[in-house]
């Protein structure tokens, strides 16, 4: 991923480079005693309200859509998985675990790549392996086969969202950058509502087979829309060199006082998420509620209050500061599994949505400031961060798998009660041992 080395480099190791205008695709060439063009684009930044900030916002919106969309299609099936394949829930959790397991590791080197070939053909790639991948699941009849697809898919899909986040630090002004940010989660939202509402749905009806087929032809005809859509990178310059330089730009990042402890809130937020919509989905199908799959499928539309927290928390955060309102979306959190662990419906509908509500308003804040904070380094910045995002997807929610086999729903709340009181904790003590200021 973009970002200079920690030292600077001698003029004969660089390769020439001839820039390119993207507005024209002609080389630029700099006229003595006059600016270049690329003097000026070098200066300007994407600024809100602007045709190419609307342009970008919803390519990237399209990408978070179809990124999600594809990842979390699985999680209303995976009672019907179980019943399917035989398998267990914690079993039938591995098909969601492995892939964000695979995502996390392996969006450690997507970024280097992109480095190399660009951020746009990248993302683009990607998305449409991904969208393949995902059809071919919904074709086999084999549940270890189907456990070597939803692998390969997080590998695909890891050319996507670190890079996206870079692309928009690289391409936004830095007041136009939080909305931005918001926007491009709002679209993961979107996409992670719509798939897992589509595949509980249609699977209801048809069978989980085609819930999986539908979503993944809507991420390829997204991809083509952000293909048709996405600007060129106006600020981005090939690397070929950056796996060399990685560790001590690791060692760099981890010895920021502020950086560290945010890895952890994205470690701990996407934890207590997606273990509570694992076994949100066996709980309601279980007595005394006995819901149909589509009425569970149903739950996953208060995704809808994602995407307007995301970018709403974001620009209360440029107002009010974000450690304030990081600690409000653990706060909205707990207060949400509290209504989980009722037993009546209506309180449960209010609890997911005051989960997903404080989930996502917190990944807006948190991934918008890593980017800030990390400076000429924010490319591997952002990819520790989704690292430890997605690991602790797939770690915490395989564990609260096995919390729900031990002691049902409740357990599954108690734990992620457990894991957003620590949440709470790391929040306070990134507000406390970051001694320089955390501003964007």
């Amino acid at each position: 991923m973009d970002g200079p080395s920690l030292g600077p480099v001698p003029s004969h190791a660089r390769p020439p480079h001839r820039p390119i205008d993207p507005m024209t695709g002609e080389t630029v060439v700099a006229v003595e005693g006059r600016p270049s063009t690329v003097d000026s684009i070098a200066e300007t930044r994407i600024q809100q309200g602007t045709p190419a900030f609307r342009r970008t916002a919803l390519a990237l919106f399209l990408a978070g859509f179809s990124t999600f969309g594809l990842l979390y299609t699985v999680q209303p099936l995976l009672p019907e998985f179980s019943r399917h394949f035989g398998v267990s829930a914690a079993g039938s959790a591995m098909s969601l675990s492995l892939t964000t397991g695979t995502l996390a590791v392996a969006m450690l080197l997507a970024g280097l790549l992109s480095d190399a070939v660009g951020r746009r053909p990248m993302m683009i790639v990607a998305l449409l392996a991904s969208a393949t991948l995902s059809l071919c699941t919904a074709l086999v009849d084999d549940w270890t086969t189907l456990l070597v697809l939803r692998t390969l898919l997080g590998l695909a899909l890891s050319g996507v969202p670190a890079v996206a986040m870079t692309y928009l630090v690289e391409e936004m002004d830095s007041r136009a950058l939080g909305l931005a940010m918001g926007l491009y989660i709002g679209g993961n939202a979107i996409g992670g509502m719509s798939g897992r509402l589509l595949a509980g749905i249609i699977a209801d009806h048809w069978g989980w087979r085609w819930g999986i087929g539908v979503v993944s032809i809507i991420a390829i005809a997204s991809t083509v829309l952000l293909w048709l859509q996405l600007p060129p990178s106006r600020h981005f310059h090939p690397r070929r060199d950056g796996l060399r330089q990685l560790p001590s730009r690791w060692r760099t990042l981890f010895a920021d006082p502020g950086l560290p402890w945010l890895f952890a809130t994205s470690f701990v937020l996407m934890g207590v998420f997606v273990t509570l919509y694992n076994y949100l989905g066996y709980h309601l199908l279980a007595p005394p509620y006995h819901l149909s799959q589509t009425v569970v499928g149903l739950i996953f539309s208060v995704y809808l209050v994602g995407t307007f927290s995301s970018a709403w928390m974001g620009q209360q955060a440029t107002r009010y500061g974000r450690g304030r309102i990081l600690s409000i979306s653990f706060a909205l959190i707990g207060a949400g599994i509290v209504l989980l662990a009722m037993p009546w419906l209506s309180a449960m509908a209010l609890g997911i949505a005051l989960v997903t509500f404080g989930f996502f308003g917190g990944h807006s804040v948190a991934s918008s400031w890593v980017g800030s904070r990390a400076g000429a380094m924010r490319a591997e910045a952002s990819a520790l961060y989704l690292f430890a995002y997605y690991l602790g997807s797939s770690v915490l929610g395989a564990v609260g798998g096995l919390a729900y086999a031990a002691w049902d729903w409740l357990g599954v709340c108690v734990f992620a009660a457990v894991l957003t009181l620590i949440g709470g904790g790391i929040v306070w003590a990134l507000q406390q041992r970051a001694q320089q200021p955390l501003t964007a």
